[in-house]
């Protein structure tokens, strides 16, 4: 384990909540030389307080431990238009069963609920649907999916929403 790692990640994730090492400290019950001896690699947090560290910083016990480095072995690999085709197949969905179908009612307002937004928009709005597309690659990186860059940078119209993917993936070490 990388002591140095931990230790800027905790100071990281800290400092991106706003939070001095007294504050931390004081929500952990430990005091703030303890947050500074993590965040300077002097010690680590006892095993007993990590899961409410994770929790207070937002973030996992496994991704603290790691120092925000994700080792995790790839789970599949998606291309850009694999997951336009899966979003156009919950249009066929609802043409070919109906749109009145509950199986497709239930899954249009499972999305729907789950992101906050309108998946129905994205059929007929090719930005929008850019948007699910971007939203659904950026899902698959954090469930441990990979992502090839060069399909990334050549798979959407939006250079914005390119961009947003790409940066995800770099922050999942994909380059």
């Amino acid at each position: 384990m990388d002591t140095q790692a931990v230790g800027r990640q905790i100071s990281d994730l800290r400092r991106a909540k706003g939070l001095t090492q007294a504050e931390l400290g004081d929500r952990l019950g430990v005091t703030y030389q303890a947050v500074s001896k993590w965040e300077r690699a002097e010690t680590l947090p006892d095993t007993a307080i990590l899961p409410e560290l994770a929790e207070v910083l937002e973030t996992t016990v496994d991704n603290l431990l790691r120092g925000g480095q994700r080792t995790v072995a790839y789970t599949k690999k998606l291309t850009v238009e694999d997951l336009k085709r899966a979003i156009r197949c919950l249009d066929d969905m609802g043409r070919l069963m109906g749109r009145d179908n509950p199986i497709y009612l239930a899954a249009v307002e499972g999305i729907n609920t789950r992101m906050n937004s309108e998946i129905r928009d994205a059929f007929s709005d090719r930005h929008i649907f850019e948007v699910f597309v971007a939203e659904a690659a950026i899902q698959g990186l954090m469930a441990g999916a990979y992502l090839d860059p060069t399909d990334v940078r050549n798979g959407f119209e939006s250079v914005k929403l390119r961009d947003i993917v790409l940066s995800k993936c770099a922050e999942y070490g994909i380059k």
